[in-house]
């Protein structure tokens, strides 16, 4: 599979040449993020579709584009009924919904599209978030059965297209780990690799919070699947090789994990600790500098592992650990937040870094930017 394609680059380049301090930066207030968050979700409602979606440079990845960009106005307030972006929300719903997008097996990628077909789940995952986080505020009787419809067949297809290996663990007991790859495991035979995975486990639990049931077996096996990826050093590995305890680990896919870890209750364990410890090793000092070219993945992964993290969770963590090494929520967020707001450009509101386009830089800044909002459950401590 080329690793260029899509995402997968993304969560595989976590290095690259810090940007400068602007100094510009200095001194920020509360205000100067609203209105920085303000241009940036006008951007994304100026260059929406008339028929609801959005896509990437191109006309790539739409499914997912959609998502994401949907999940941004979601989490500034507006819903599918009110709000200042509810019509744009609405008519992204309605395209999810359209007769032609809706399958009966619940594919919501879409495997007709050029950019799509090789890798549709990353488009399965992102869509299903952003439709179960609309579900649960949809009040019209007859297009909230429409939502759940989809939404629970949409779950039914992630659970089907999950890997089914055996993993050894160091003690050798055999447990069961499911991952999954950029196309349904029936289409692809055991192909699965961390970003994929952790795309469909923040739509698990979008889905859970929203009331849908999803099979606990089907999480049980993709934690466990996260484990077997993790080095002796506490790093998440591209993909399982069954020798992943000495592979090398990526930043941006542990940073992704430790979210997924903490949604399915590991705040304490030893794992999300390794996965906690590698990322203050590998990813925090970038971090301390400012952002890193092309590190959107990264970064929309790390700055929810941080919030959820906020500025208690280490110490309790590491207790024996000195205050000025811990990480937390307000350290992140002085390093980062002036960066992403002189980041962006002030003419039309929008990001416009990184390798996959606009659309997703914009929808990932956004993401960070609106964390503390704390109105979606998918994004709450």
């Amino acid at each position: 599979m080329d690793r260029r394609l899509f995402l997968a680059s993304l969560a595989g380049s976590a290095g690259g040449l810090a940007l400068p301090a602007p100094a510009a930066a200095q001194g920020r207030k509360p205000s100067d993020v609203e209105a920085c968050v303000d241009r940036g979700l006008d951007y994304l409602k100026r260059i929406q579709n008339g028929d609801g979606h959005w896509e990437a440079q191109g006309g790539q990845y739409p499914t997912s584009m959609t998502g994401l960009a949907g999940m941004a106005m979601l989490m500034e307030g507006s819903t599918v009924r009110e709000g200042r972006y509810s019509d744009q929300i609405r008519k992204a719903v309605n395209w999810f919904l359209a007769p032609q997008r809706v399958r009966e097996n619940g594919l919501i990628g879409d495997p007709n599209n050029p950019t799509e077909t090789q890798r549709y789940m990353y488009g399965q995952g992102f869509g299903t978030l952003f439709l179960a986080c609309c579900y649960g505020e949809e009040e019209d009787v007859a297009q909230r059965k429409r939502l759940e419809a989809v939404v629970t067949k949409a779950i039914d297809f992630i659970a089907r297209a999950q890997t089914r290996k055996t993993h050894r663990k160091a003690e050798g007991r055999e447990v069961e780990i499911g991952g999954w790859g950029y196309v349904s495991a029936t289409d692809n035979n055991s192909f699965d690799e961390g970003s994929v995975t952790i795309t469909q486990l923040q739509a698990l639990r979008a889905a859970r919070n929203a009331g849908i049931k999803v099979p606990k077996e089907t999480i049980d096996k993709a934690l466990a699947y996260l484990e077997a990826c993790t080095t002796n050093d506490g790093g998440i590995v591209y993909n399982y090789t069954g020798n992943s305890a000495n592979g090398q680990g990526r930043p941006p896919l542990t940073a992704a994990a430790i979210c997924c870890g903490f949604s399915g209750g590991q705040y304490r364990g030893e794992l999300p600790k390794k996965w906690l410890k590698n990322c203050q090793r590998h990813i925090w000092p970038t971090v301390a500098r400012g952002r890193v070219a092309h590190d959107e993945y990264q970064t929309y992964y790390f700055a929810q592992a941080m919030y959820a993290l906020g500025d208690n969770r280490w110490a309790e963590l590491f207790p024996d650990e000195p205050a000025e090494t811990r990480l937390t929520w307000s350290k992140y967020k002085e390093a980062m937040y002036p960066y992403l707001m002189e980041a962006q450009n002030r003419t039309d509101g929008s990001w416009q870094s990184g390798f996959v386009g606009n659309v997703f830089s914009t929808a990932v800044n956004l993401t960070v930017l609106q964390l503390e909002k704390g109105i979606l459950p998918i994004y709450q401590r």
